[in-house]
This record gives structure tokens, C-alpha cells and sequence, in this order.
């Protein structure tokens, strides 16, 4: 970490690992296999982070680094058309139903600033409704009450953002049509998207409250808006086909990341054909990368994906293990009365220091980071990764055993006892 402070801002070259907000130095990882991580010093770690979402497999899956690593023989970039491109997206667009067409890019952040220029583009409208505490990466516009990192970095947003970025970004609460209904009807006719992540994953673990995503779904086709489901967490996790098949919402378009590339940097955004196809080269609305669709990318997101959708006892498991280690921790909070509240869907979870129902990013806020870092400390010194901030999710895959769940919830009683 001395070194890395002189050379990369903070040491580190995302905020969210800088580890600040619990008060220690970030463990340098330097290698991973099926559940676990270990740091440069061989300390072993069972990991709850899983780079973010995307090793849904476990690390180093078997099929996914032998398809990578056959493809690296090949060559590692062209920057030119390749069949393996069009092999994803032929996939996934026949494996997802609300997919039609599907354009690659290299991050979450480039997916969501895309999707949103193209919603833009197909409406003639410029405003965006957002909510407050949903991330949709760092894009300027995008940088409103944007959740995750900001809510521990000590900035409200971000500074380096002109006004005029923001300007057309509007924000609603989460779980609250009242509040979209009322920017739709302050701003007739200007609305070109609500974008929202149909579960929230960057102010913790939030849930959509019963109704809350069919109403966002009636509320844009009265008013003539797309609505974009921000998937970049949930895509391929909670579902095959993410939070769209779970809660049977269909939107206009959808954003990836993580997932879809196997670990490797990818995103894609996509959705219904009429409104994909005002994209250039044949459309209006330019877009552009030139390590889009990279192969060593899409081997690594195709192999994950074929082995996601050909195996759904992967869901299964997901699901039996996401009951187990947050029904096991809902458990022992009730049993020690801890001001504490958890939410969780599927193999999705955040444990809140706060005993209220956390529903919006306004209670989200009310967890007390300070007894969070030492929950975050207490189970990083006996082996377990977690992400270093309250206002992040774990990530279970299906590398993790019952045992590593039992083991997990026996360190979590023993803080509890503390």
C-alpha cells in the first residue's frame, strides 16, 4: 500500500476497494480458486465478494479458464469483427426472451451511459428519472445520489461534474411510484427513460416492494418513457434471465456486466429491436469501442453462460444457499435481538446495522458504518472477505459448501456475542 499510494490516487485504482471506510489497508489479492482468495502474504480467505458478482461459478471455474486459455493461443485482441461476438450475442438473445438485439461494450458504466444516449435517441427527449442510492457507474449524468462508494467516500457526489451533465437527470426514491408519477407530470412530455436496478445492490440490498416495478412499467408506457432494468449485478444471478424473468417485468431495454464476461471486463446493453436498431452504423445514435466484443472476453462470457443456462440446478443451489446463510443470519439476529436488519433475494444479501426496515436509500443511510467496520474486521481476521462497505451486497456462488455457510454463521454469532 506504500507503494501503491505514490504511484495510483488513494493506492488504489477503484474507491470502493480502498478499505478506509472500516479502517484498514486493502488486502492485495493474488490469487483465487473455487470459494477462496488469497492475499500476496498466503492468507486465505472464504470470499463474499466474488469480483463483484461475476465468479457466480466460484473463481478459476475449470470450463471457463480452459476456453480462455485456448483462446489466448489465438490471439488476444483485433479489434475487428469475429464470429465469437456474434456467437454471444445469437445466445443470449435466444436464451433471454426481452432481448432482441444486443450491442458489446467493456463496462457496466459504458452499457448504462450507452443505453441512456440511445433512449435519447429513440424518444427525442432528454430528461432521465433515476432513484436515489440505485449506481449506475460513474458517467456524469449518472452521478446523482448515485449510491455505493459515494455514500462512504465523504463526497456527496462528485466533484468535476458541470451542472449541465446533471441537469436532465431527475431522482426519484426508491420503492416510491408516488415520487415518479409527480417528476412525469413536473416534466410532461420530456421523459425519454426511467432506469432503475429492479433489485438495488449499491446502497446495500434493497428489495422492490410488492407492485413497485409492474407500476414503473404502467407508468412508462402511459407516458411514452423506456424503462431500463440496470442488470449489471443482477443479470444472470437471480435468475437465467435475471431480475426481468424473476419478477416477470419485461423492459425496453436492459444492461450487463460482470456476468456475462466471466470475469473478464465486459458489459452489453440491449432490448427491444425497434429501438436497438436507431444504433450506428444503422441508426442515429453512435456508439463506439474499440475492445468491444474483445474474444478473450466473450470466450469467458460465453462459456460461463452456456454452463449457467444448460445446468439450472446452479440456480438451485444459489438459491438453498442464499436461505441457508441469510436465513441463518436473520436467525441469529433475532435470536441476540441485534439492532440489525437483513435483506436478501436469492444469492444476494446486506446485513444493515440498523434495526429499521431498510426499503430506500434515505433508510438505508441510517446504518451505523462504525459498528459495520468492526462486523467487517472481527470476520476479516478470522478468514472471511467481505466487501468493505455497509452499502455493498455479498455474493454467493456455487463453490460455497453448506459447511463454509455453517462455518460463516458460527463467526457471525460469535461477533454477535461480543
Amino acid at each position: 500500500m506504500e507503494r501503491a499510494v505514490k504511484v495510483i490516487p488513494g493506492g488504489v485504482n477503484s474507491p470502493v476497494r480502498a478499505f478506509g471506510s472500516v479502517g484498514l489497508v486493502p488486502r492485495f489479492i493474488a490469487r483465487a480458486d473455487g470459494p477462496y482468495v488469497w492475499d500476496v502474504e498466503g492468507t486465505r480467505y472464504l470470499d463474499y465478494v466474488g469480483s463483484w458478482g461475476p465468479m457466480i461459478l466460484g473463481h478459476n471455474d475449470p470450463a471457463v479458464r480452459t476456453a480462455v486459455q485456448e483462446a489466448c493461443e489465438r490471439a488476444l485482441s483485433f479489434g475487428a469483427a469475429t464470429e465469437l461476438e456474434v456467437q454471444v450475442a445469437e445466445y443470449i438473445c435466444e436464451t433471454v426472451p426481452h432481448i432482441d438485439m444486443i450491442r458489446m461494450v467493456n463496462s457496466g458504466t459504458e452499457a448504462v451511459m450507452s443505453a441512456i444516449r440511445l433512449a435519447r435517441g429513440f424518444t427525442g427527449r432528454n430528461k432521465i428519472v433515476k432513484f436515489a442510492g440505485n449506481y449506475h457507474g460513474h458517467s456524469d449524468c449518472m452521478l446523482v445520489a448515485a449510491g455505493s462508494g459515494v455514500m462512504t467516500a465523504g463526497v456527496p457526489d462528485s466533484a468535476g461534474v458541470p451542472a449541465g451533465c446533471a441537469q436532465d437527470t431527475l431522482t426519484a426514491t426508491y420503492n416510491d411510484l408516488s415520487s415518479v408519477e409527480a417528476l412525469f407530470e413536473g416534466n410532461p412530455g420530456q421523459v425519454a427513460a426511467v432506469i432503475v436496478e429492479p433489485v438495488a445492490a449499491n446502497m446495500g440490498v434493497v428489495l422492490p416492494a410488492d407492485g413497485f416495478l409492474e407500476g414503473l412499467r404502467e407508468l412508462c408506457d402511459k407516458q411514452g418513457a423506456l424503462l431500463i432494468f440496470d442488470e449489471v449485478i443482477c443479470g444472470f444471478r437471480l435468475a437465467y434471465g435475471g431480475a426481468a424473468e424473476r419478477f416477470g417485468i419485461t423492459p425496453d431495454l436492459v444492461t450487463y456486466g460482470k456476468i456475462i464476461g466471466g470475469g473478464m471486463p465486459v458489459g452489453a446493453f440491449g432490448g427491444r429491436r425497434d429501438v436497438m436498431g436507431q444504433m450506428a452504423p444503422v441508426g442515429p445514435v453512435y456508439q463506439a469501442g474499440t475492445l468491444s466484443g474483445n474474444p478473450i472476453a466473450m470466450t469467458a462470457g460465453l462459456a460461463q453462460l452456456v454452463e449457467l443456462h444448460d445446468h439450472p440446478e446452479h440456480y438451485e443451489r444459489l438459491e438453498s444457499a442464499g436461505t441457508r446463510l441469510f436465513g441463518g443470519i436473520k436467525n441469529l439476529l433475532e435470536r441476540f435481538e441485534a439492532p440489525c436488519t437483513i435483506n436478501h433475494v436469492g444469492s444476494l444479501g446486506s446485513v444493515f446495522f440498523t434495526p429499521d426496515p431498510v426499503v430506500d436509500y434515505a433508510t438505508a443511510k441510517k446504518a451505523d458504518t462504525a459498528r459495520f467496520a468492526e462486523y467487517f474486521r472481527f470476520m476479516l481476521e478470522r478468514g472471511f472477505y467481505l466487501a468493505p462497505s455497509q452499502f455493498e451486497a455479498m455474493f454467493l456462488n456455487t463453490a460455497h459448501t453448506d459447511a463454509m455457510i455453517d462455518e460463516t454463521l458460527g463467526a457471525i454469532e460469535e461477533f454477535l456475542k461480543a
